[in-house]
């Protein structure tokens, strides 16, 4: 009877370690991604005032691109370049084979579900995406549709006319592993108002 209660106590204590190993994963990733954000938004002002790329720090082998901008959700990104194990680890990434953010034709930007782009999971149709670029411009975006995809596919996104951007990400999103469906946010470029002439009105 002792050694029963001996070996569910050793159960119980390894069940224990186990999830507090995940917990402490899941905290070190979440920290990890904060903690970046917040020196890549330094990095990524120098790089608007100066006209030149900048690291976030020195061994970076990524360096921010862009900027992504969710008001009704009061979320913000900084868009790194490439799509590499690192570049995700930090934030969003462009593929680099598709148009820059802000640019005609499509954008491709991917990050993790579970950080990044978590914010994905409460966007909806409608939503405003601001994208802010190097030069110090912002281009408005709308999303217009969500797609679920299957990544194995070819010929997932069709560039069309004017700007877009599409945001993917993993799905679903409570999943934690890596599968093969995608979960795809596509916004197009809100033209920009064209200002009312002034009419100069006479008094006399």
């Amino acid at each position: 009877m002792r050694i029963a209660r001996w070996s569910l106590l050793v159960v119980a204590l390894g069940i224990l370690s186990w999830g507090g190993t995940l917990l402490a994963q899941a905290f070190y990733m979440n920290g990890k991604a904060v903690l970046a954000q917040v020196l890549l938004n330094n990095a990524w002002e120098t790089t608007k005032q100066t006209g030149q790329v900048t690291k976030a720090w020195d061994w970076a082998d990524t360096w921010p691109v862009a900027k992504l901008t969710f008001p009704r959700l009061d979320e913000n990104v900084i868009v790194l370049a490439g799509v590499s194990g690192e570049a995700l680890a930090f934030g969003p990434g462009h593929v680099a084979s598709t148009a820059k953010p802000g640019s005609p034709g499509l954008s491709v930007v991917a990050a993790h579900r579970d950080t990044h782009f978590s914010v994905l999971r409460h966007a909806r149709i409608g939503d405003d995406v601001l994208v802010d670029t190097a030069d110090g411009k912002t281009h408005t975006y709308q999303i217009e549709e969500a797609r679920i995809v299957d990544a194995r596919a070819s010929g997932l996104f069709q560039s069309g006319e004017g700007k877009t951007i599409a945001l993917v990400t993993c799905f679903p999103f409570d999943e934690t592993e890596r599968g093969h469906l995608r979960y795809v946010m596509i916004a197009r470029s809100v033209p920009q108002q064209a200002s009312m002439p002034t009419t100069l009105v006479s008094t006399r």
